[in-house]
């Protein structure tokens, strides 16, 4: 396997509901040319139709197919797709191999958007859905790796947005204006980067409850789109 730099894991972008992997064109390019090998999937269907521990699986074929299996890798999640690699890595295994774990502006808690819909994987990620109160149960779990939740107070799909909250690892606090900016801030792009090139704490690290990065003070950049 060709990575650019052997100090980092090869990195895989997994997308939100309605998205594909070109929504990870910035951050995709960001991130390669800083010395991350990159990849990314379409999930399929991308609407909702099936349930996320269905793509969850994709996720699981798409790493054993294109990863040695001592290969370490690290995740990205953005939106429901964040939800759909902690399927992966609490219920698939995926604990096993994934060092650093980021998600962004994820519905860790549910989103009352999600209500607008009945299709499966909408209604997995509603508020008390029994599928995030499976995940949430043994989010302890977690601990095992390096776990970052970054997100924006100013989420309208995320409802209530503190739903992106986790009560472990790190967070990373962005007062990004709009969901899917969230992958094209300049902000977002260096708290990706500066989690994947943390190094790896032990399970017996101080992350139990973690600390936080506030940018609630920094000016609206022009990272935007």
């Amino acid at each position: 396997m060709n990575i650019t730099n052997q100090n980092y894991n090869p990195v895989l972008l997994v997308h939100g509901i309605s998205d594909t992997e070109a929504v990870f064109h910035k951050m995709r390019s960001y991130l390669t040319q800083k010395g991350w090998s990159v990849y990314a999937l379409n999930l399929v269907p991308n609407n909702g139709d099936v349930g996320l521990d269905v793509l969850a699986k994709q996720v699981a074929n798409y790493i054993d197919a294109n990863f040695d299996p001592e290969q370490p890798l690290d995740l990205v999640g953005f939106s429901m797709g964040g939800i759909v690699s902690r399927y992966y890595v609490q219920r698939l295994g995926g604990i096993e191999r994934v060092q650093r774990f980021i998600t962004i502006s994820s519905p860790h808690h549910g989103t009352y958007v999600a209500y607008g819909s009945w299709k499966p994987g909408c209604q997995q990620m509603r508020t008390h859905s029994n599928f995030l109160k499976d995940l949430n149960s043994d989010v302890v779990m977690l601990k095992e790796l390096n776990f970052t939740s970054i997100w924006t107070p100013y989420d309208l799909m995320i409802v209530p947005a503190d739903s992106s909250q986790m009560p472990i690892g790190t967070q990373v606090i962005i007062p990004v204006a709009s969901h899917p900016w969230m992958l094209t801030d300049s902000r977002s792009l260096t708290a990706v980067a500066t989690a994947l090139a943390e190094p790896i704490k032990t399970v017996k690290s101080d992350r139990q409850f973690g600390y936080t990065h506030n940018y609630q003070k920094s000016h609206q950049g022009s990272g935007n789109i």
